[in-house]
């Protein structure tokens, strides 16, 4: 088996055992952890289906959709870019997703395809599990606001109703439509939008609890941390949905201020939880996945 597949793949699937039914979709894709996790999954609960890796490019996200349903897949997940472009071509999506406006999983019922989203939902539970605080408690600052998972998040923080929200992103003008739409549920001075402008963060940051990363800074280990780190104070949660590093370079600032703080495995590892429950109707071996997940690469 190819550890990434493409659209010329898609169009004559191989044969393999067990069938290969199961994708990731990127662009890029090749780092992606999740093949390991639901492979072991699968494996786990006996399902004859085997989780792969699907490099496509913009313009190729829709042609690879329809074909779905003819190659027998059960369903795919999305990440950058394709999430927004998810939502428009599906046949229906779920009232989360249409609501936070970003799919990340995608079902294949017979001929169509039905979207949903696990972004939010696994923030909430990776929240919990690794920093022991409940979303809804806290005071939220995201960073890279303007893209799908910072937006996904940002409206997982309004369903939660957490007291305050800070939008950060590094072209401020891009924020406005979803500043728009999360005026409705956090009146006055509980919303803020900024750039990364670090007086303004300074600002804000004294009206924030939780800082979650949703920039890629920190993906590569000499890149800068996305804010200054003497902003940053004991008091602070640290969350980075980067998960290719165990400490990123936001995480390491907030290790030297003393500020409590974890990355992108959790949601990554929740989030794929919900994805294999959506697809199978039944508990994901939540344990088996997150032994796959801390184990080397397959």
């Amino acid at each position: 088996m190819k550890e990434v597949y493409t659209l010329e793949d898609l169009r004559r699937w191989p044969a393999e055992q067990p069938p290969l039914r199961l994708a990731v979709c990127g662009d890029p894709v090749a780092h992606s952890a999740s093949p390991q996790m639901h492979n072991a999954a699968l494996a786990e609960c006996g399902i004859d289906a085997r989780y792969t890796r699907l490099h496509l490019r913009a313009e190729e996200i829709a042609d690879a959709f329809r074909l779905l349903p003819a190659i027998g897949f059960i369903g795919v997940n999305c990440t950058i870019p394709h999430k927004f472009a998810a939502l428009a071509l599906v046949d229906r999506a779920d009232d989360h997703a249409r609501r936070i406006g970003v799919v990340n999983t995608v079902v294949v019922e017979g001929n169509q395809l039905a979207g949903y989203n696990t972004d939010g939902p696994g923030l909430v539970r990776a929240i919990r599990a690794e920093l022991g605080v409940a979303l809804r408690e806290l005071r939220v600052m995201i960073l890279g606001a303007g893209g799908g998972a910072g937006r996904a998040i940002a409206m997982q923080c309004a369903i939660e109703q957490c007291p305050r929200i800070t939008l950060v992103n590094r072209t401020r003008e891009k924020l406005n439509p979803l500043v728009a739409e999360l005026g409705a549920f956090f009146p006055g001075e509980n919303l803020a939008a900024t750039d990364f402008e670090t007086g303004s963060i300074k600002t804000q940051l004294a009206q924030s609890d939780l800082i979650i990363n949703c920039t890629s800074l920190g993906m590569k280990p000499d890149e800068p941390s996305p804010i200054p780190g003497d902003l940053i104070e004991p008091r602070h949660f640290l969350y980075d949905t980067i998960y290719t590093a165990a400490r990123t370079p936001l995480l390491l600032a907030g290790d030297a201020a003393g500020a409590r703080g974890t990355n992108g495995f959790s949601m990554l590892l929740h989030q794929g939880a919900l994805a294999f429950e959506i697809w199978f109707q039944r508990d994901a071996p939540l344990e088996v996945m997150r032994a796959a997940l801390l184990g080397p690469a397959k």
